[in-house]
């Protein structure tokens, strides 16, 4: 389905390719990789791919490691994928119509958790740009970069930190591939420290990439290390006990910004 929805793509359609479990989008990395990626270039820009990866995250609820693995960073990682990452029912909407707009091909990654989230959504036509954050809350004292459901959590994080008069600047990347990295040095070299909470496993993931570029180019600005709050590098458990312990939390991120505070 994935290889035909690519060359209707090719043919001039706008396709449109839902992976109801994203695991199960593995099966379909030829034809998103090898193919839809690789298209525009191979052929000196003569035809474009105009194509969404719809891919849908199905965390908790004792799925395991089957069925509720987020593998952003893996499509974010190669050249020619956009991978975008909405939070809010408004930007599900107008990243979606931004996708499919795209001459390129784009990964829209879906989480399961937000499904339940409710907001006000226009009924007319609108994007959201792609590549573009949003600053979900301004503060002076820490940047705090979030995605997908992990950005509920940074919000009532940046709450709770409030009342310790800790002031957290909350970045709602929307876009992780390309990434806006002016917004987020921006607010670096403005508040001089950097969390990020990303709903991905630690090694290689998005939290590590932001926190290289950070590095990279606002160095100077950092009043202390960068922390990450992220899935641990264990596969998901079948437990809803171990649930409680896998999955990162408020009261994660609240520790994380408390303890570079206090450095």
């Amino acid at each position: 389905m994935t290889g035909a929805a690519v060359g209707a793509a090719m043919t001039g359609m706008r396709s449109v390719v839902v992976h109801p479990r994203m695991d199960f989008m593995m099966y379909a990395l030829d034809p998103i990789i090898n193919q839809a990626a690789n298209w525009y270039y191979m052929n000196g820009g003569k035809l474009s791919v105009p194509i969404v990866f719809w891919g849908i995250i199905n965390r908790g609820g004792e799925q395991a490691a089957q069925h509720s693995q987020a593998l952003h960073t893996i499509l974010g990682h190669i050249p020619a994928l956009k991978v975008v990452m909405p939070s809010t029912p408004y930007d599900a909407k107008g990243l979606m119509i931004s996708a499919i707009r795209d001459d390129n091909p784009v990964v829209y990654i879906d989480d399961r958790w937000l499904h339940g989230v409710e907001g006000v959504v226009p009924e007319e036509i609108y994007e959201v740009p792609i590549g573009k954050g949003i600053i979900r809350k301004e503060g002076k004292d820490v940047t705090l970069v979030a995605v997908s459901f992990i950005m509920r959590h940074a919000l009532e994080a940046a709450a709770e930190l409030a009342k310790e008069n800790i002031e957290v600047e909350v970045i709602d990347l929307r876009t992780i591939k390309p990434l806006d990295k002016d917004l987020v040095l921006e607010s670096v070299k403005k508040t001089g420290r950097l969390a990020v909470a990303d709903p991905g496993w630690k090694t290689y993931g998005m939290a590590a990439e932001i926190s290289a570029f950070v590095f990279e180019e606002a160095f100077d600005s950092l009043k202390a290390p960068f922390v990450r709050v992220t899935l641990p590098d264990l596969p998901a458990p079948a437990s809803s006990v171990l649930e409680k312990a896998y999955y990162p939390t408020t009261k994660d991120i609240v520790e994380a910004v408390r303890g570079m505070m206090s450095e």
